[in-house]
């Protein structure tokens, strides 16, 4: 018996678990089987009428619950686009210590959403849908494109988000006539020049193309999964895009929806599991 266990990093808003389970669900019918949403951190700290009366369970102290119920194997299914040090340092120093408690049990951990070098085609067809609905939405032509993600100190992590950019605006510059401007940005970043590998700052990129030309709308990719401090309704996107436009009247940014509620993801997060259950020897090490 194995426990299936899609892993984000958790967040202390209640729209951000939900999200989680209903992505979980949606694995889970998938699947025919069991896909437990669990969260690393911080979404325990939800109060449980926010989440339909039911706590929202984290890494720990659910491997706990299912370790005294004699449960021995679990798989995890990172719900992170890059190699995020949450799954590389932090699951492995957690389950070190459980080991310690509860003795020898499994943990196999999937690879990410877009593992490189060879990336992931259906995560540039989610992105690009969410691009074309967007501009359907608003009724404008996706002229101008700016893709955003989290950020983060890793180079590799910053590296997913380059190889997507790199695929859209190749399937961009074939779909249109002219061609599409597409950048990138980050939501945050550590300051100092070791750093600069992560790009600009969304605010600041906001503001330069609003005074290049305050004419021409924006549309945001959001390289994010669930809505959460940074993404979704009241986030600190929307209240930096709205402060770019009340800066610079005239202009005007329409993020995308984010990609957690796109179906395509599910075909993703199958392919993850079938890759593990496929594969020749058991993965006991997350991907580095």
């Amino acid at each position: 018996m194995r426990d299936i266990l899609l892993i984000d990093n958790g967040s202390k808003r209640a729209d951000s678990t939900l999200s989680l389970r209903r992505i979980a669900s949606g694995l889970a019918e998938r699947l025919g089987e069991s896909a437990h949403p669990v969260s690393l951190l911080h979404s325990d700290r939800i109060p449980p009428s926010e989440l339909h009366g039911q706590p929202a369970d984290t890494f720990e102290t659910f491997l706990r619950r299912r370790l005294s119920e004699d449960t021995r194997h679990f798989l995890i299914l990172p719900l992170f686009f890059g190699p995020s040090r949450a799954i590389s340092d932090y699951v492995p120093e957690r389950v070190a210590a459980l080991q310690e408690d509860f003795g020898p049990f499994e943990v196999r951990i999937a690879r990410a959403l877009c593992p490189l070098p060879e990336g992931e085609p259906d995560l540039v067809e989610i992105l690009l849908e969410r691009i074309h609905e967007t501009a359907s939405e608003q009724g404008i032509a996706p002229r101008r494109i700016l893709l955003v993600d989290h950020g983060s100190p890793i180079p590799a992590v910053t590296e997913v988000r380059r190889w997507l950019a790199r695929q859209l605006a190749q399937r961009l510059a074939d779909d249109s006539d002219p061609p599409v401007a597409l950048g990138e940005a980050v939501m945050e970043r550590r300051t100092g020049a070791e750093y600069d590998f992560n790009g600009e700052l969304l605010e600041d990129r906001l503001r330069a193309l609003a005074t290049q030309d305050v004419s021409t709308p924006l549309i945001l990719s959001m390289l994010f999964l669930s809505p959460g401090r940074h993404a979704g309704p009241g986030g600190d996107i929307a209240e930096i895009c709205h402060s770019v436009e009340r800066d610079h009247p005239g202009f005007r940014v329409h993020p995308s929806a984010l990609v957690g509620g796109h179906p395509r993801l599910l075909d993703i997060l199958t392919a993850r599991l079938a890759e593990m259950d496929t594969a020749p020897t058991a993965r006991t090490d997350p991907e580095a």
